[in-house]
């Protein structure tokens, strides 16, 4: 049995996270100027993060905002597929920062350049405590929402990044061990594009309005064709229509138009799909129907 839970984020949420964009964008500044004169590419990569981080939470705030708009006539559906584009764009950022920072990290662990321990370890220190407090506000609506799980994945990867940056200063600082830097960017890079390859397809079946991966069609079928006085039942489609709904269309043969109505609580009580199209037809012969 298929369920899905309809969940908005928070409005309250919302507000949270303009705050944690505009305290981002600040990190982001100190984190460079630190990075560069410090000389650490861990510091500087997880930089970046948070750069890619403060524009993912720019974009959740926009998709959401869209989101909640009212369908028209000409988009009937509503919005709320803005979430889904805003998740897309983010794990692209999300893979973009992941490959520079991999790239950077291979030629620093190759060839490892001095770096400035002390400064690197006060400013991920405070690095950290701005992750934290961003994940946690993402964490909150992450389990209900495909843009906010992604963003989470995001702050995550940043309070690794900076719990790496803090280890990597404290093994310069007792070993004078600059490769482990370049080691630890490694490390921040490969985990940030494996949220990519865990995300992706989830986002590409919505957009490509392929059927959930959780449903199965066929038994969708045989629940129909066990209703009484449906002989046939073909042409059918399910797809979402953004990560909490699922739309159902089909074509079932029959001669009374309370089937309908049937097949309509079937699909609501044993697969939670309530907005559904359904055709009836009086023959198999229907010349436009190939599923």
């Amino acid at each position: 049995m298929h369920s899905l839970h309809k969940h908005k984020i928070n409005p309250k949420t919302v507000q949270y996270l303009i705050w944690a964009f505009s305290i981002n964008l600040l990190l982001t500044l100190i984190e460079i100027i630190a990075g560069v004169i410090g000389g650490s590419i861990a510091l500087v990569g997880d930089a970046l993060h948070n750069l890619s981080d403060a524009f993912s939470i720019l974009i959740a705030i926009m998709a959401y905002k869209i989101g909640m708009r009212q369908a028209t006539l000409r988009f009937s559906y509503g919005f709320k597929r803005a979430e889904i584009i805003g998740s897309f764009v983010n794990l692209i950022l999300l893979f973009i920062s992941g490959s520079y920072l991999l790239y950077e990290g291979i030629l620093k662990i190759i060839m490892p350049q001095k770096i400035d321990g002390a400064l690197i370890i006060v400013v991920s220190i405070f690095a950290l405590g701005v992750d934290i407090v961003t994940a946690r506000l993402s964490h909150k609506e992450a389990a209900h929402n495909t843009n906010m799980k992604i963003l989470f994945f995001h702050n995550l990867a940043d309070v690794l990044g900076s719990v790496g940056v803090i280890v990597s200063g404290i093994f310069v600082l007792l070993f004078d061990w600059n490769f482990v830097d370049g080691l630890i960017a490694v490390l921040i890079a490969c985990y940030m594009i494996l949220q990519v390859v865990v995300s992706f397809p989830l986002i590409i079946t919505i957009l490509m309005d392929a059927s959930p991966m959780d449903i199965d069609i066929e038994e969708i079928k045989n629940a129909l064709l066990s209703i009484k006085g449906i002989k046939d039942v073909h042409h059918i489609h399910v797809w979402y229509i953004n990560e909490h709904e699922i739309g159902f269309d089909c074509h079932i043969v029959g001669d009374n138009l309370e089937l309908i109505s049937e097949v309509n609580r079937v699909l609501k009580e044993n697969f939670d799909i309530l907005h559904t199209t359904i055709q009836l037809e009086r023959d198999k012969n229907c010349l436009k129907c190939h599923l």
